[in-house]
């Protein structure tokens, strides 16, 4: 009896389901911004303190913070942030689009370093910082896992604050 295919899993492709798991849970939070204006986007209209465009502003750079874990790279947007409170709303001169063009340009760069990977076995170190274990370190397969997870927590998120501001319902 042939095994059902189930929405996601490239079989016998590991990178392969990782990879569209995580897109699944992109496209998830990318949906919730569309259609609205920057003004909207960026209310606060449920009880939190998050707005959407602060969302996809936060989900874009923790998947270019995870990528430059791995990469054992210095990340460049960090690096020059003094209030933690700006990686959840936009500031300056940016948008919901260059925010999205953004995300977009780290999306190609982490496939492409995932496709280049000789193992999801492979490890990095974690920085020092009070949430990570002292001289921590991860396999690029827990890397991906945990970029599920994060995407997926900002995805409900976004579903719950997107149906405050405008009765829009996820996956309807």
């Amino acid at each position: 009896m042939a095994m059902a295919e189930i929405s996601g899993e490239v079989l016998g492709d590991e990178r392969g389901t990782l990879l569209a798991f995580i897109e699944s849970q992109r496209t998830a939070v990318r949906e919730a911004v569309a259609g609205l204006s920057e003004e909207q986007a960026a209310s606060r209209p449920s009880a939190s303190e998050l707005s959407l465009s602060g969302l996809l502003k936060h989900v874009a750079e923790v998947e270019l913070g995870w990528l430059r874990m791995a990469q054992q790279r210095d990340n460049e947007i960090a690096a020059g942030r003094e209030d933690y409170s700006e990686g959840f709303r936009l500031t300056g001169e940016e948008t919901v689009p260059a925010v999205l063009a953004f995300w977009d340009g780290v999306t190609e760069e982490l496939t492409a370093f995932v496709a280049d990977l000789p193992s999801l076995d492979e490890t990095f170190p974690l920085p020092p910082a009070p949430w990570f274990p002292e001289n921590g370190k991860v396999s690029m397969r827990w890397m991906l896992l945990h970029l599920i997870e994060e995407f997926a927590r900002h995805a409900g998120h976004a579903d719950i604050v997107r149906e405050t501001l405008d009765g829009t319902k996820a996956m309807g």
